[in-house]
């Protein structure tokens, strides 16, 4: 049962929906403490006092905010805790927005929420019900850890689901990362397109999506405890310098795509490019027949005068 993190209600125009929030994911990642390599001692990060060059316990620290090199403003929790917003004790919904209008690099980490007691429970069945039937989901803010944010509600299993978003100015620009300007030709679109095609699925429940990096750790932590040599990864080949043709390579992709899902992996090579000889041996008779009817019409006129 995952704990809450946070208690307030849900405003819907004059509609109050109280609610608890628990997190909606879990991070099965391995951790790792840092250790001194010659004697396996644990390496921690004491907290100091600069002025009385101390220790000090977590009990005598808190927040502040530095204003100049000399002053420091405190902020206590329950300074921020009351803050004056609207949005400190509840999550505000402010408008409602179909779900691919929304930038999907603006959505973070999600939440459930839950409805707070028998009072909840109605309130809760409405929002959740109506934004199944409209399609859309809605947009909110709220104040958690000392600011505001702005949020995407939708549901998701008869629950509804807060995503925390960034906001606007947080999106950084990708223009300076784009490439440089290159041509391709319709047959390598239809290629990658036909690639797409051969790795379709309709949802993600396969055992090919897991953590493999994790798996691959755990083997190693085993193979040690066991005084074993942990596994090796085995290098692809790999040929430097060599140059990829893309329309082979599509294909190629297209083959393994469709034989690791069992499928017939016969592909049809996408049509090339007529060559500029080809187009240059079809427009050669016309210029023959046309070089035929001027000495014709030359021969016919020399005819006509003579008579």
């Amino acid at each position: 049962m995952p704990r809450n993190i946070w208690s307030g209600a849900i405003s819907f125009g004059l509609v109050t929906v109280p609610i608890t929030v628990a997190s909606a994911t879990e991070d099965h990642s391995i951790r790792f403490h840092q250790y001194h390599l010659e004697d396996m001692g644990r390496v921690r990060v004491r907290k100091y006092c600069e002025i009385e060059d101390r220790e000090v316990d977590q009990s005598e620290i808190g927040k502040g905010y530095q204003l100049t090199k000399e002053q420091v403003i405190p902020i206590s929790e329950e300074e921020l805790r009351d803050l004056p917003l609207p949005t400190a004790k509840a999550i505000e919904i402010v408008a409602f927005v179909p779900l691919d209008s929304v930038d999907p690099l603006k959505i973070g980490e999600g939440y459930y929420l839950q409805p707070s007691g028998q009072v909840a429970a109605k309130p809760y069945k409405l929002l959740r019900m109506a934004l199944d039937r409209s399609s859309k989901v809605a947009v909110a803010k709220y104040a958690w850890s000392g600011r505001e944010r702005l949020g995407l509600l939708r549901v998701r299993e008869d629950v509804i689901v807060l995503h925390a978003m960034r906001w606007a100015d947080e999106i950084r620009s990708p223009e300076e990362l784009l490439p440089p300007p290159v041509e391709l030709s319709d047959e390598e679109i239809e290629g990658a397109l036909a690639l797409m095609d051969s790795m379709t699925r309709e949802d993600l429940d396969d055992p090919e999506f897991r953590d493999t990096y994790t798996e691959a750790l755990e083997q190693i932590i085993d193979a040690k405890r066991e005084d074993r040599e942990p596994p090796k990864l085995e290098e692809p080949e790999s040929k430097p310098g060599q140059i990829v043709d893309l329309m082979a390579a599509l294909n190629e992709s297209v083959k393994k795509a469709r034989a690791s899902r069992g499928e017939d992996a016969d592909v049809h090579e996408m049509p090339k490019k007529k060559s500029a000889a080809k187009k240059t041996a079809k427009k050669q008779p016309a210029k023959k027949t046309a070089a035929k009817k001027t000495a014709a019409k030359k021969t016919t006129g020399r005819r006509s005068r003579s008579a």
